[in-house]
């Protein structure tokens, strides 16, 4: 009866964790020195979500077959497997009056493209917004049916 409203929970904390780096990503979009590496400093690198349906484990499976209770899916939501940084090159950008400028004047800005970020951030907001819907949804129609019992 509670497995839509979890996987529905489940949902909202992954497009949660998402909002949350692409709003990181969009806040260091002009950050020039995010990780000291080898004695260099190297730009902040873009990070991505990398996301996974959730699946019952076996003994969960077996549970169910036994007791016949359980007739639901195999699927529980979805879960964040890792963070991943995106590895496409660094942005150059001439400006020899920067102190991050190499000696040919070019800084190295990070790999993030705002429009891009916005898009992904648009996304999971409206991802998160359909799945407060179908929560409220499963919500009611719990509410509808113990109304009826009485």
């Amino acid at each position: 009866m509670f497995e839509q409203l979890n996987i529905s929970g489940s949902a909202l904390t992954a497009q949660r964790l998402r909002m949350d780096i692409t709003s990181s990503n969009i806040a260091n979009a002009q950050t020039t020195r995010g990780k000291f590496v080898n004695g260099v400093w190297e730009p902040y690198r873009r990070k991505m979500v990398v996301m996974e349906s959730r699946e019952k484990n076996f003994e969960q499976v077996l549970r169910g077959e036994m007791d016949k209770k359980s007739q639901s899916t195999k699927l529980q939501g979805v879960r964040v497997t890792r963070i991943v940084e995106d590895q496409t090159p660094f942005n150059p950008v001439y400006d020899p009056t920067h102190p991050d400028a190499n000696a040919e004047g070019y800084v190295m800005t990070p790999n993030v493209d705002l429009s891009k970020e916005m898009v992904d951030l648009l996304s999971a907001s409206r991802a998160y917004e359909a799945n407060i819907t179908a929560f409220n949804t499963g919500k009611s129609l719990m509410m509808k049916a113990m109304e009826i019992g009485r």
